[in-house]
């Protein structure tokens, strides 16, 4: 096996234990993987259309429609007119699940002591990958869906 086969094998390692957290982060707080996400998408995106929402975590019209639905029956979000455009309806973030923070917080120590072993240096390189590569992630997520992002 080759260094690149090596690396690449521990970066899908680590892809994938993200993933599986995410998963359980959901489970923990009676959630289901794609309902986290997409407060997460409202989190830091701000309050979008559902076709946006829709677009971003990959669903077609009538799961969005559901998720929205289980979203809002939950108190999590709501629906409300576009300010720019009283047609359109925007979701809002109203509040994230009960517990999150709890059911993240012993992976957000684990990964916060692992970054503050760091230098400087080195922490300023960590932060500089996480935002191009999510960058590079969404652009590829949006060119699997068929649309671009420029």
């Amino acid at each position: 096996m080759s260094t690149a086969d090596d690396a690449g094998a521990v970066y899908r390692r680590y892809l994938s234990a993200v993933m599986l957290h995410g998963h359980a982060g959901a489970k923990a707080v009676g959630l289901g993987a794609t309902d986290l996400y997409a407060l997460n998408i409202l989190g830091l995106g701000g309050a979008m259309t559902p076709g946006e929402l829709g677009r971003r975590t990959g669903l077609t019209t009538g799961p969005t429609t559901r998720l929205i639905d289980r979203l809002e029956q939950a108190g999590y979000v709501r629906r409300a007119p576009d300010p720019d455009d009283r047609r359109k309806v925007i979701v809002e973030l109203l509040a994230q699940p009960g517990g999150l923070d709890e059911a993240l917080a012993p992976a957000r120590r684990k990964i916060g002591a692992i970054v503050q072993g760091y230098s400087p240096e080195q922490r300023a390189v960590l932060f500089d990958y996480f935002a191009r590569a999510a960058d590079a992630y969404l652009e590829a997520t949006a060119e699997l869906h068929g649309r671009r992002t420029d």
